[in-house]
């Protein structure tokens, strides 16, 4: 391995896809005193999202964050007594890149799959406040019970919106799992707040002439809804968008447009994706989107509402195009191919399968236009 200590901050937070990987390895050894110090050194290693490799040798992708975090728990170990180092370096002795990114994002799927199952007993829980039978409950009591349920429905909504976005800042190889959890998460939103603006469809369109020539970020590794939300938003809403690519909306540059992020406005909405909400907000229908949007919302909180026979065939070929490109543009310019080759099919069979008035081509409406402006002109 090739190591050096106490290494310079690197120019970005994150390597450019495509190229090698660099990480950051902490060793350290700890006193028998205080007794509960490995403890919280434990606990402070899996709050900054570090993985073990060996005995007290944890590893994390070397960016800025990952430095400063490694810095401090350093500092936190030495005032106590212990020993503590942090190497660089371009490789991890009996790692390859492949198994360490494969290790982070089963950690994560991990911490996903716990946050969505605690999310689904929460939702469980979200019952009416019945009367018992044979109870005559005073008003202001029924009123008041109520109010003591919405206020701990509140804090607990708080307290998953704060494990996601954690869960989310070192989820830093897109893991499994995330899309599920923001799905429960937003629905669970929507019952204990109750808010209208959250369910598709009940605002006015936007006005696409604020989202031109901007830049839209989501996040790294794109999948089914990242790759056609960003199709998406290039041929119906911004024809210049540029994109662009960050771990949570927190490192998101200032009016670039978030998508497919926790916390922001074009994200999963109710039971729909991302490109579900992104239709909706934009007035974006027709048979053509519509059997995209079925396919992709499958794909994505796998389901089975739809079962549009194309989704597993779309599924597969996301699937080999995920481990064909390393590089996420690539792989974003790659599934938005595959995303207008399927438009330009579904439109085409749209239109063959439409009544023959509406299946006029343009020159045919046009020559009916001149024939009725010159009658209405009278013989010259």
């Amino acid at each position: 391995m090739d190591r050096r200590t106490d290494p310079e901050p690197p120019p970005a937070d994150t390597a450019p896809a495509g190229t090698a990987r660099h990480w950051l390895l902490f060793v350290h050894q700890l006193p028998s005193h205080p007794s509960n110090l490995r403890v919280r050194t434990w606990r402070r290693l899996q709050q900054i999202g570090a993985i073990p490799v060996k005995q007290a040798v944890y590893v994390l992708p070397d960016t800025a964050n990952a430095r400063e975090d490694f810095a401090w728990l350093t500092t936190e170990v030495k005032a106590a007594g212990g020993e503590a180092a942090v190497f660089a370096g371009d490789s991890v002795d009996a790692w390859t890149d492949d198994e360490l990114i494969e290790g982070f994002r089963r950690a994560r799927q991990e911490d996903y799959a716990a946050l969505a199952a605690d999310l689904e007993r929460a939702s469980k829980r979200l019952t009416p406040l019945r009367r018992k039978a044979g109870a005559s409950p005073r008003r202001d009591d029924v009123r008041g019970a109520r109010d003591s349920r919405a206020a701990a429905d509140g804090r607990l909504l708080d307290t998953f919106r704060e494990r996601l976005m954690t869960i989310e800042r070192i989820d830093f190889f897109a893991a499994a799992g995330r899309d599920r959890v923001t799905t429960l998460f937003a629905d669970f939103d929507t019952r204990v707040s109750g808010d209208a603006k959250r369910t598709p469809g009940t605002a006015p369109a936007r006005d696409r002439t604020a989202y031109q020539r901007r830049l839209w970020v989501t996040r790294p590794r794109p999948g089914v809804d990242r790759m056609s939300s960003a199709w998406l938003v290039r041929r119906f809403i911004d024809p210049r968008a540029r994109f662009g690519f960050a771990a949570d909306r927190d490192a998101v540059p200032h009016r670039a447009v978030p998508f497919d992020m926790s916390g922001v406005e074009f994200s999963h909405q109710g039971d729909g994706c991302t490109f579900e909400t992104l239709c909706s907000a934009f007035g974006l229908s027709g048979p053509a989107l519509a059997r995209i949007a079925a396919i992709v919302h499958d794909l994505d909180l796998k389901e089975h509402r739809f079962a549009a026979p194309e989704t597993a065939t779309v599924g597969t070929l996301i699937d080999g195009l995920r481990l064909a490109c390393s590089d996420d543009d690539t792989l974003l310019a790659q599934g938005m191919a595959l995303f207008e080759s399927l438009f330009l099919s579904f439109d085409q069979a749209a239109r063959a399968a439409a009544p023959p008035a509406a299946r006029r081509t343009a020159p045919a409406r046009n020559a009916t236009k001149r024939a009725v402006r010159k009658q209405r002109r009278g013989p010259s």
